[in-house]
């Protein structure tokens, strides 16, 4: 099912380039429509994540899911169910409005006739609870239009380097809501990675998780246990049904390594630790490597933990490669300021770990060569 709604609208930045470039865009306003209803009829939502579809539209749990319809009109209009989330809308590719915790209906309007692409894209972490979105819907004015052919495929898999956290705050110093407030997704390196190279992304990461240990021993699944589901710590499997990502990025290893080992945790020492961590590391890529055998992997981790993540992560490279495989890069990114809320990346941290991600993309042939056309 997703994907379907995937494949219909993997390239659309394209066209809104095209609309951007034909002037055709206008200033939009999004604003609150509780009254709208009459006369509306369903438009195709295209979902770019992983979600679960419900009688009320979808719902969602990773970072970084956004929801797309293209149509030709003056106005579309979205649902969207309560919850602690902050949405980002673009019409055309150009930002239109920022939304903290919004809830029902909402109506994106002052749009020239089109044709049109409306992204509502979540930008904040939600691991307390999944949330809903119940999708797009036009007027009698609106009329669907044809969405542009696929494109490029990227994945990011991570802990909360990868989701954003607290990348926009000023200071290291944050509350709770501090940091819910300046996490935003969509400014992470991910998105910009995936924005370079005109492709759809997923942004399939959870702050505080790690390979084989959570950060400082705390419960919850790790990363590659969570990997297989829809939500977060349901039993949903991920069909993956239209996703074949081209690149897989993957930074995984602080929050095994950044914290001491406390009493009753299942290691006896750093060692075990470690081992472990690699064991399960290679694991989890060969599941990967089985899921995924068109993909190009970029492994890469920065110089915390004073370099026991970078050491075990070369290990995890080196063993991969020793029993074959070829289509793996390893990225080392060193020196970041790490000023983002309790030293986590910050925006220009994000661009420099973006940028050494293309490079290292760029230095290999052939990575999106398969699909039918450039994204």
């Amino acid at each position: 099912m997703l994907g379907r709604e995937i494949g219909r609208a993997a390239a659309s930045g394209l066209l809104a380039s095209c609309i951007l470039a034909s002037g055709a865009w206008a200033q939009p306003k999004v604003l609150p429509a509780p009254l709208a209803g009459e006369g509306l009829t369903a438009a195709e939502t295209v979902v770019i994540g992983r979600a679960v579809r419900t009688a009320q539209g979808w719902s969602h749990q990773w970072p970084g899911v956004y929801f797309e319809a293209a149509f030709e009109g003056p106005r579309i209009f979205f649902d969207i169910g309560p919850g602690d989330r902050i949405v980002r809308v673009t019409v055309d590719g150009e930002p239109a409005a920022h939304l903290t915790k919004p809830s029902g209906r909402y109506r994106v309007d002052g749009l020239g006739e089109g044709p049109h692409v409306v992204r509502v894209e979540i930008v904040t972490e939600s691991q307390a609870a999944p949330n809903q979105f119940g999708g797009f819907f036009l007027d009698g004015e609106g009329r669907a239009a044809a969405a542009p052919r696929p494109g490029r495929q990227i994945e990011f898999i991570g802990d909360s380097h990868t989701v954003g956290f607290g990348n926009t705050s000023a200071t290291r110093d944050c509350t709770k809501d501090e940091v819910w407030a300046t996490t935003d997704t969509s400014q992470a390196y991910g998105p910009m990675v995936a924005r370079h190279f005109k492709a759809d992304y997923q942004v399939n990461a959870i702050s505080g998780r790690g390979v084989v240990r959570n950060y400082a021993g705390r419960p919850g699944r790790t990363l590659p246990q969570a990997y297989p589901h829809a939500l977060l710590e349901t039993t949903d499997a991920y069909d993956g049904q239209g996703w074949r990502p081209d690149l897989i990025v993957i930074a995984l290893g602080t929050n095994d390594f950044s914290t001491a080992l406390a009493p009753g945790e299942p290691w006896a020492d750093r060692a075990a630790l470690q081992a472990d961590f690699v064991k399960t590391y290679v694991a989890f890529m060969r599941d990967l490597r089985r899921l995924n055998p068109q993909a190009r992997f970029v492994l890469w981790a920065a110089d915390v933990a004073e370099g026991e993540v970078q050491a075990q992560v070369e290990k995890v490279v080196r063993k991969l490669q020793e029993d074959g495989e070829t289509r793996l890069s390893y990225v080392a990114v060193n020196k970041l300021a790490m000023s983002g809320c309790a030293w986590h990346p910050s925006l220009e941290d994000d661009r420099i770990i973006a940028e050494a991600i293309i490079k290292a993309v760029d230095a290999q042939p052939h990575v999106f060569s398969h699909r039918r056309s450039g994204g």
